[in-house]
């Protein structure tokens, strides 16, 4: 089994249709999702946050790559 986790959920990510902690039976699904889910995330979003995917063991983490700005989407970020 791998999982996709999203590492910090944002206002956007949690206003969007998208899920945390998702598992799937194959290795080749998960990176395709998780990539899907990155670039869903880095077109539709505000655009404050870039996002990334990082393989850790079985898991894939899509991360917070860096902030264009100084603000926040709402929600999620820090610690909040």
């Amino acid at each position: 089994m791998f999982t996709i986790s999203v590492e910090k959920e944002c206002g956007c990510f949690k206003r969007s249709d998208l899920q945390n902690n998702m598992s799937l039976d194959s290795k080749d699904a998960a990176l395709l999702k998780s990539l899907e889910m990155r670039d869903h995330m880095n077109d539709e979003f505000c655009g404050k946050h870039k996002f990334k995917v990082q393989e850790v063991g079985n898991s894939f983490v899509i991360a917070m790559s860096d902030s264009t700005s100084n603000g926040c989407c709402g929600g999620g970020c820090g610690s909040h």
